[in-house]
């Protein structure tokens, strides 16, 4: 152990200096006005009474009463006043502090810069120089004054900061202290008079100052990790602290590689933590072209996204879990994100199951297996609405006479939704009559502007008690052709007009050429519009839809249409399932089936447009957030309706699952339920379910007991209770049987996953083995 270790004779000189020299101290805050001079001044009133020789010397009170009250009867050393640009600066007196020599000085400013004759150029050497005569100093910075920051701040805000501190300032102050104020309190308090601006009062934006909080609140986080990093290595422990998140996704050169990183770093800029990627690749075999492109795109997902990534040899699929929880545990990883074992129970017997083996290869880091929703329930609706928040300067500065009329133009236009899919036959109509049915039901005026049906049962008996707009008959060289009456659609001026193919082609002779433009004319006229368009379609990929397809689409829309919507809404479906519909007819007639199978609808061609429309849905949403990110949070919200479920039994790790889901909902603001089931009911059982229970409930979950007659019932019973709360992610605890009674019993763990493919599981590491060698697990 480092404890035992005999001191070198540089470690001893270094401890005895160590006793002679004074303390640091900083308070951080976002922003002046945050209150860091309050609690520095109110701690040197504390260690005064305490018998502590506490003075202050260029402490600036702004003249804030609360502020000023807290110097109370505190000794001043006079600080040395001068002038720059009309503004009256104060230096520290060094020589009269190192004369009085107190054992505290409180100062402010620790960025502040001396005076041109001053012994020292900046505040910090100053308190450097009072440090090494042993007198401690506490004082104060905003943490946009720190260098390394400054310039992300500067981006972020637009503020620009003269006076900085070295990056390393926090790391060497032997403590640090965090004065939170949220951007409501300073503006009340600069609406109280209580705050000056001056140069700095670009800062007193609501956006700037939230962006300016949320950065001091990831430093800080930062900062104490690395120390906690520090204490762990001198005491010999390895692994994952607990303290903070370190994603690892494993990810395959396959089309659901991206969903995995996706999720990853969701999971990541929720957390707080750091991503990493890694897939695995045979260095005996060269990838094939299409590896090579799932490759190129993971690859630069995970560069976009801020990750680290790297490939790993492998030899052998039987090796991969022990590499993959070394490589793990190299990098402190607290969670390996990863996909559901597709393999039934008897293969998974005869050949063995990664996540199975990895259970077993490690007790101190969690897993976390990604649902397969669009496999379990034949599709995924991924919903991409967001919204760009105004920055202050929008509500005082004057508008253009063309910026008068764009904005009378947004206020008078319709709300647009689009329902993007795949390919045909994923559900976008069904879901669009769907969606104006419940809004009709709300007292919303919905009329079916354009329908195509395509005969499929299931969508037309969707229109309900809908109403259709008669299609307008236009005469072309002496055909009757029908198309959209958009001009009746205004006409009839209903709230709500549900449009079908956003990018047909209008036949000859109709106003406009494009179906889209018939929806531009409707959206301006005040109404708003629902329309279905399919990944195919958009102008930018028309080439790669030919590369992967060998079909050149024709009826394109331009992608400043997909833009211009207020909501873009993915429909997403498994290649198998809409194959299997294919088959049924509910896509095309019974004698189209095997043609279109045989060729668009091809598994591989589905899956590549799959994984294109994914892609492109996640760039549209990450344009999106990274445009709200500028003027709010860093991170982004947490875009999933969430629902938590925690499958708890009576072993003494239940608690800590109970924690666990606490802290997972609160981070992703949802709902969370915790499950016991019964199978005994001693009096020391009901009384541990009690206090399981008070647990639960005193952090604001929700508890419930099941009831079973044996063990094996459990699994089912808590997969179909998850299915009530319509869980979006489990959370269970590692199992602790040995491998014999495993066989004997069955693992509820291993049937809990099997049955549970539908949904995010995580499984919890047992903290009891966080020393454990993986080999040895």
């Amino acid at each position: 152990m480092e404890n035992f270790k005999r001191k070198t004779p540089e470690e001893i000189l270094l401890s005895i200096s160590k006793l002679h020299r004074g303390k640091l101290k900083v308070y951080i805050g976002a922003v002046s006005g945050s209150g860091k001079t309050y609690h520095m001044l109110r701690e040197g009133q504390h260690l005064k009474n305490q018998g502590i020789d506490v003075v202050i010397c260029a402490v600036s009170t702004m003249q804030r009463p609360e502020t000023v009250e807290q110097i109370g009867d505190l000794d001043r050393v006079a600080s040395i006043h001068w002038m720059k640009e009309s503004v009256e600066k104060k230096d520290l007196n060094l020589d009269a502090l190192i004369k009085r020599n107190p054992e505290v000085v409180l100062v402010d400013g620790l960025a502040h810069r001396n005076r041109k004759d001053a012994q020292f150029a900046t505040r910090m050497e100053d308190i450097r120089f009072l440090i090494n005569h042993g007198i401690s100093v506490i004082s104060t910075v905003n943490v946009y004054e720190l260098e390394g920051v400054t310039e992300l701040a500067r981006k972020l805000t637009g503020v620009e900061v003269e006076e900085t501190v070295p990056a390393d300032t926090l790391e060497n102050a032997d403590e640090v202290v965090l004065i939170d104020a949220t951007p409501e309190t300073l503006l009340n308090r600069a609406a109280e008079g209580n705050l000056r601006f001056g140069k700095g009062s670009a800062l007193f934006k609501r956006g700037n100052l939230a962006v300016l909080r949320e950065l001091s609140l990831r430093l800080m986080a930062e900062g104490v990790n690395e120390s906690l990093d520090k204490h762990r290595d001198e005491l010999g422990l390895t692994g994952p602290s607990g303290a903070t998140e370190r994603i690892l996704v494993s990810a395959q050169y396959h089309w659901n590689g991206s969903i995995y990183v996706r999720r990853g770093q969701q999971i990541a800029k929720r957390l707080n933590g750091d991503l990493r990627v890694v897939t695995f690749i045979n260095p005996q075999k060269e990838l094939s072209k299409v590896e090579a492109t799932f490759k190129r795109s993971i690859v630069k997902l995970v560069t976009k996204v801020g990750g680290e990534f790297d490939e790993l040899p492998l030899c052998s699929r039987r090796s991969l879990p022990r590499v993959l929880v070394n490589y793990a545990l190299e990098h402190n990883v607290t969670r390996i994100v990863l996909g559901h074992s597709k393999q039934s129970r008897w293969v998974e017997f005869w050949q063995g199951s990664i996540v199975h083996d990895m259970l077993k290869q490690t007790r101190n880091i969690d897993i976390f297996m990604v649902a397969d929703r669009a496999e379990h329930e034949g599709e995924r609706i991924l919903p991409a609405k967001l919204s760009k928040p105004k920055g202050d300067d929008e509500w005082f500065r004057r508008l253009s006479t063309l910026e008068v009329e764009r904005k009378i133009l947004q206020i008078k236009r319709g709300k647009f939704k689009v329902y993007i899919g795949a390919a045909p036959g994923v559900g976008k109509t069904y879901t669009m009559l769907r969606d104006g049915n419940d809004l009709e039901k709300k007292g919303i005026h919905v009329l079916i502007g354009l329908l195509e049906t395509h005969g499929r049962k299931e969508t037309a008996a969707q229109i309900g008690a809908l109403e259709l707009i008669p299609r307008k008959v236009i005469d072309y060289r002496g055909t009757q052709l029908e198309e959209m009456d958009a001009e009746e659609v205004i006409r009839r001026n209903p709230d709500l007009v549900l449009v079908d193919e956003l990018a047909h082609t209008n036949v000859p002779g109709s106003k406009n050429k494009k179906r889209y433009e018939d929806v531009l004319d409707i959206l301006a006229a005040g109404i708003s519009v629902i329309s279905t368009v399919n990944v195919q379609h958009l102008e930018s990929l028309n080439d790669a839809i030919e590369q992967i397809t060998g079909v050149r689409v024709r009826e394109t829309v331009p992608d400043h249409i997909l833009r211009l919507a207020d909501e873009v809404q993915l429909i997403d479906v498994a290649p198998q399932s809409l194959q299997q519909r294919m088959r049924e007819g509910k896509i095309y007639a019974m004698d189209k089936v095997d043609q279109a199978i045989n060729n668009f609808f091809k598994t591989v061609n589905l899956i590549a447009l799959r994984e294109l429309a994914l892609r492109e849905i996640a760039d549209d949403v990450d344009e999106r957030l990274e445009s709200w990110e500028r003027s709010s949070a860093l991170r982004g919200p947490w875009r999933r309706q969430e629902v938590i479920y925690v499958c708890i039994d009576a072993t003494p790790q239940a608690e800590r699952l109970i924690r666990r889901g606490f802290r997972i909902a609160y981070r992703l603001k949802a709902a969370w339920f915790v499950n016991f089931v019964q199978i005994a009911a001693t009096d020391e059982m009901l009384e541990r379910i009690e206090a399981l229970k008070k647990l639960t409930i005193r952090l604001g979950g929700t508890f419930e007991i099941l009831k079973a007659t044996h063990r094996k019932q459990i699994p089912e019973a808590l997969v179909s209770k998850a299915n009530v709360y319509k869980t979006t992610q489990i959370i269970m605890g590692q199992s602790r049987l040995s491998i014999w009674k495993e066989l004997w019993q069955g693992s509820i763990v291993k049937k809990l996953l099997r049955r549970a493919r539908h949904m995010d599981v995580l499984v919890v590491a047992d903290s009891e083995a966080c020393t454990r060698s993986p080999n040895k697990a």
